[in-house]
């Protein structure tokens, strides 16, 4: 009996220390504020989860005008760039980015010739796909996951 106990103790603290990471929200004045009840990052065992950004300056106003599809691509873009910089990582340390354009038909050819830009060597992997709305009515959110920056990686 004791020795079950001690066994079932023991399971219990190996599987619980998987969890006891750090878990560090990131905030930089250089991408647009969170709207509601999130983090503009998460940083945990050495990976960084971006949430959705989208095409808002770091002042939290929407672009200008009527901005076309490529002009609110760059804004996303520096937004992830900024936060990542803010965590120690950078856009060449993306593994996972997701994209949501409100017009694959439309939007899709524009936006990919801007990514393409700024991820033509460095490939991460991706999902782009089409959504009915997205918050504040932009066209455009894209999120990613990538890793801190170390010596001995990229």
């Amino acid at each position: 009996m004791f020795t079950r106990q001690l066994r079932s103790n023991l399971i219990k603290s190996v599987n619980m220390s998987r969890f006891s990471s750090t878990i560090t929200p990131v905030q930089t004045a250089t991408a647009p504020p969170p709207a509601a009840s999130y983090s503009q990052a998460i940083k945990v065992n050495g990976f960084i989860y971006v949430s959705g950004q989208i095409p808002y300056t770091p002042q939290n106003k929407p672009l200008p005008g009527n901005p076309t599809i490529e002009e609110q691509a760059e804004q996303v873009i520096q937004n992830v760039s900024n936060i990542l910089e803010a965590s120690n990582s950078s856009l060449k340390h993306i593994v996972k980015a997701n994209i949501f354009l409100t017009d694959m038909k439309n939007q899709f050819a524009a936006f990919n010739s801007v990514y393409g830009k700024y991820f033509n060597e460095h490939k991460p992997a991706r999902s782009c796909v089409a959504v009915k709305e997205l918050p504040l009515g932009v066209d455009l959110e894209m999120e990613v996951v990538a890793i801190e920056k170390s010596e001995n990686k990229l």
